[in-house]
């Protein structure tokens, strides 16, 4: 099975093939919302990995949630590719990459949504398989709150942005966290491989961004208010 995998949520973008047990990286330098900028990283890629378009099984994205700009720069180049290829494409939650990026079993991840926001979902590793035990949503980080049952690990970058109001919201069932990591494409072509043998791929007019929230911008006086700078 070969899948293309981009992921531009964030700052730190990525993209990735995925040819049986190969898999391959390439970060996205620069600013990964812009589209001259992740177009070579992946004629690069499949370069390096000597594989063609045409070969492909199918093309996968990050389809949130995350920055607006980065979700709708990754679903665009997804179906672009995937139409000029005749592929379908994979959407992947960008929290679930996140988490299966965590070898604990039961993962809380939370990544700095901006706006003084968190994005957050809650999930559960059963006989190696990621299940989703809460859905990903976005609230201030003081309202954020840990699934009913058991104890969780910590996992995304609002531990390291908003960890003062993030982890007393929590209370004491968080066994611990690490704020470092951050969405890659390999964690998308991963998951992506196992939904496209599930069936899961979609024809490429479906493909779109995952969002948790409408707002994209913030007024002066809201970020003021929420202890942000005008």
């Amino acid at each position: 099975m070969k899948i293309l995998a981009l992921e531009t949520s964030t700052e730190y973008g990525s993209v990735a093939l995925l040819d049986g047990d190969r898999l391959v990286e390439r970060p996205v330098l620069g600013r990964p919302g812009h589209s001259e900028t992740i177009l070579p990283e992946v004629r690069a890629l499949l370069k390096e990995t000597a594989v063609e378009l045409a070969e492909l099984d199918a093309i996968a994205f990050g389809a949130g949630p995350g920055a607006f700009t980065g979700l709708r720069l990754a679903c665009g180049v997804a179906q672009g590719l995937a139409l000029g290829a005749g592929k379908p494409v994979v959407p992947v939650g960008t929290l679930e990459a996140l988490a299966d990026q965590c070898d604990q079993t039961s993962i809380f991840v939370a990544a700095d949504a901006r706006m003084s926001e968190v994005y957050f979902a809650a999930y559960r590793r059963i006989n190696g398989v990621l299940v989703e035990q809460a859905a990903p949503a976005c609230a201030v980080p003081a309202a954020v709150v840990l699934p009913v049952d058991g104890e969780w690990f910590g996992f995304g970058s609002a531990f390291g942005a908003y960890g003062d109001a993030l982890i007393p919201a929590l209370g004491g069932r968080l066994a611990g966290f690490d704020a470092s990591p951050v969405p890659r494409a390999s964690s998308v072509a991963r998951l992506a491989a196992t939904r496209f043998a599930q069936g899961g791929a979609i024809d490429p007019a479906l493909a779109a961004p995952l969002y948790v929230r409408d707002k994209v911008a913030m007024t002066t006086a809201e970020r003021l208010a929420s202890g942000g700078r005008a």
